[in-house]
């Protein structure tokens, strides 16, 4: 793959094959790999040489994926997925909330791995700036003013902070903890129910079909991705 331009991918998994089998296909697609099987040789790996981007299975011999990922995210911007198998849900999230970008289930599609590698590592290449626009959506964020093909929409603040957080970690699957922490405050991080009207709310007024929504998507059961039509 001509994108990939020998970027480095840490992949972090106890399973040899799966180690094996990443790093064949990483290897094939252009990427630089480094493979490691516990948190601590993770941790060290990433601190010897920086990854681009870090593959990290939940379960480790020596700890959880979660640990690494939130001491990753101390010093690390590199985008981070993670590897979760059924049964590891609530780990799941836990590692969304601290700081992972994606997460792919096992058994995985390595295309589908592939996929949400190539867009993870181009959200952190081009961070969305001050404008963003998406599917005739326009939202200057400096300004607070958001508009759909030319026409301004009203938004209240907590819309507008929404839609922000959202808008600017394209294609980022953001938990309902995080958005709460982040719109609302750390003391609404549990309260669900005021994310999922305010989500109603906010896709009745930028949404082309807000039944059918294409910019705010859901991910069952664990939060929403902000994602351009022209692009997915």
């Amino acid at each position: 793959m001509t994108d990939a331009a020998g970027q480095r991918i840490l992949v972090v998994d106890d399973e040899p094959q799966i180690l094996r089998a990443l790093g064949t296909t990483l290897r094939g697609a252009g990427y630089t790999v480094d493979t490691a099987a516990t948190a601590e040789s993770a941790l060290a790996a990433a601190a010897a040489h920086p990854p681009a981007g870090v593959i990290l299975d939940l379960v480790l011999p020596d700890g959880s994926g979660t640990d690494v990922c939130r001491e990753l995210r101390s010093w690390s911007d590199a985008p981070v997925i993670v590897l979760s198998a059924v049964g590891e849900e609530k780990e799941k999230i836990a590692a969304l909330d601290a700081g992972a970008d994606d997460y792919v289930m096992k058994p995985f599609s390595v295309d589908e791995l592939l996929a949400r590698l190539r867009a993870v590592l181009r959200r952190t290449a081009s961070e969305a700036g001050p404008v963003i626009e998406a599917g005739g959506l326009r939202i200057d964020v400096a300004d607070r003013l958001v508009s759909r093909d030319g026409e301004r929409i009203k938004l209240t603040p907590h819309e507008f902070g929404l839609l922000r957080v959202l808008a600017q970690n394209p294609g980022k699957l953001l938990t309902h903890r995080m958005l709460l922490r982040e719109v609302w405050g750390p003391s609404y991080a549990d309260e669900a129910h005021y994310l999922h009207v305010y989500v109603s709310h906010l896709r009745a007024k930028i949404e082309r079909d807000p039944a059918h929504p294409e910019l705010i998507v859901t991910e069952p059961g664990a939060g929403y991705r902000f994602v351009d039509p022209a692009t997915s």
